[in-house]
């Protein structure tokens, strides 16, 4: 199944290029594709749209972000409440030999979306598990054929394990009247928004929201890394990202933070805020990352004294004079979702986090609102609003020393320069041509060059699209205002 995350929007409409900062959108990873771009040469209006046909209505469709067309350096964030764990590489070898977390993959698809789960453990035993060995929980709402099963155990190193998604967790609760519900859905999909009308695909929102942290095969799990058929892994990963959350008491780790579309998830903030006001929480300091900075406004011109020119019942009745200012109706106490979140198609995070009073009280509450099926709301930005209410930018990693790409969206690192390693061949034996094998382990083994600030490990990108960090509906300064801001050059 494809993750209930968000569908990027900068593209979407024709829309001006916004007042920005050099600093604001510069490439922090200093990626292969970092050089100056060159402005759209077709009307805004033209921009395309690319849709990824996927299997049965599982699919992802995403948009081309709009190329903010300013070239890109190589600065650093702050390293005030962050860091890289590990910039480069680290002898695998040595790290093979310590402890392992209490950590899993975990794995939403259905029998029919196989070719895509070979693709996302293919890349992830490549560049990481072969190395680890972490087992992976596979769940469905339906059953797992054999075919299925015995194919993904060709495809791993680690121990699996295939569970069912029950109907309390997927599906209508009890609670929810079933037409209501479903005339919330159609009347979604008379609106034309994106996967608004499919029915399933809110069960799946609302089961990564509040449930699949609950279910039997995750119970007994502290950590999870959060895997969706399709993607792909660009660089080696030679250290262990469950161990290093706890030792840097991490909570939640992500490494792509971008817009959701507004139509999507109309009133998702004010349920978010009204869950803050209701338990009077201040902000730890990452609520502001989602928050819609406040426009400058202009100084007000000098006018002439009506008063001296007109008599006082004139003025009283005066239009514009003593009425009420026009109210933002997306606005909750002054305060408007700016639609970032972080990409919830890859996270890792702590699972007692979801467990949490605090966070199922944060979930029952949007629950309740109906929104799940009134609206489409996705699981990216109840985590990420979940966060900012509740966590600290200190609780957060960004993972940008990983490689990662999932549809036409993508973040690869450039390489850390004097920290490379020689790499180990890896023959992917599953694929039965030996000359297939050795040309793909011969692709991996030529990485990109290191630049300064890089921090990859072996890195080797896909040049057919630019970095998220590019492109118009990144949120990456967002991150980097309540991360501590860019280092000194």
């Amino acid at each position: 199944m494809a993750a209930c995350a968000s569908l990027v929007l900068a593209a979407l409409l024709p829309i001006p290029i916004p007042k920005i900062s050099f600093r604001a959108f510069t490439q922090l990873n200093c990626s292969r594709n970092s050089r100056p771009s060159h402005p759209a040469l077709f009307p805004p209006l033209l921009i395309p749209i690319v849709i990824d046909d996927l299997v049965g209505h599982f699919g992802v469709f995403e948009l081309f972000i709009q190329d903010i067309s300013l070239p890109r350096g190589c600065l650093k964030i702050s390293e005030k409440y962050d860091k890289v764990f590990a910039p480069g590489c680290r002898p695998v070898e040595k790290e093979m030999e310590g402890p392992r977390a209490n950590a899993a993959f975990v794995v939403l698809a259905r029998n029919k979306e196989l070719d895509g789960v070979i693709q996302s453990l293919k890349s992830i035993e490549r560049h990481f598990n072969r190395w680890f060995h972490y087992p992976y929980v596979f769940l469905n709402d339906g059953d797992f054929d054999d075919s299925f099963k015995d194919t993904v155990k060709n495809y791993t190193s680690g121990p699996v394990e295939f569970g069912k998604i029950d109907d309390s967790m997927w599906g209508y609760p009890n609670w929810v009247d079933h037409e209501v519900a479903k005339e919330g859905i159609r009347k979604q999909g008379d609106a034309a928004i994106m996967y608004g009308g499919m029915e399933s695909y809110h069960h799946m929102c609302r089961f990564y929201s509040g449930h699949f942290y609950k279910h039997p095969l995750l119970m007994k799990y502290e950590w999870y890394w959060r895997l969706e058929p399709e993607i792909t892994y660009f660089c080696d990963i030679t250290y262990d990202p469950f161990l290093e959350m706890a030792q840097a008491n991490k909570t939640y780790g992500f490494t792509i933070a971008v817009k959701e579309l507004r139509e999507t998830v109309p009133n998702i903030f004010r349920y978010a805020a009204a869950y803050k006001r209701k338990y009077k929480l201040e902000s730890k300091g990452l609520w502001e990352m989602f928050l819609e900075k406040p426009e400058e406004e202009e100084e007000p011109k000098p006018e002439e004294d009506k008063k001296d020119k007109l008599p006082e019942e004139i003025l009283q009745n005066e239009a514009g004079e003593n009425t009420v200012p026009d109210v933002d109706p997306e606005a909750m106490e002054g305060e408007k979702y700016n639609m970032c979140h972080f990409w919830s198609n890859f996270e890792i995070a702590r699972l007692d986090w979801f467990r949490s009073k605090e966070y199922e009280d944060f979930f029952e509450m949007m629950d309740r609102s109906g929104g799940f099926w009134t609206e489409r709301w996705g699981d990216a930005p109840i985590h990420s609003l979940a966060a900012g209410v509740l966590l600290s930018p200190a609780d957060i990693h960004y993972f940008r020393d990983f490689g990662y790409r999932h549809t036409t969206i993508q973040h690869c690192p450039a390489n850390a320069p004097a920290r490379q390693l020689p790499r180990i061949p890896w023959l992917e034996m599953t694929t039965d041509d030996e000359k297939e094998r050795i040309e793909e382990d011969e692709y991996w083994a030529n990485a990109d060059p290191v630049k300064e600030n890089g921090v990859g490990c072996r890195c080797r990108c896909d040049t057919d699209i630019v970095d998220v960090e590019g492109k118009q509906g990144s949120c990456l300064s967002e991150w980097v205002d309540v991360a501590g801001g860019w280092a000194s050059p």
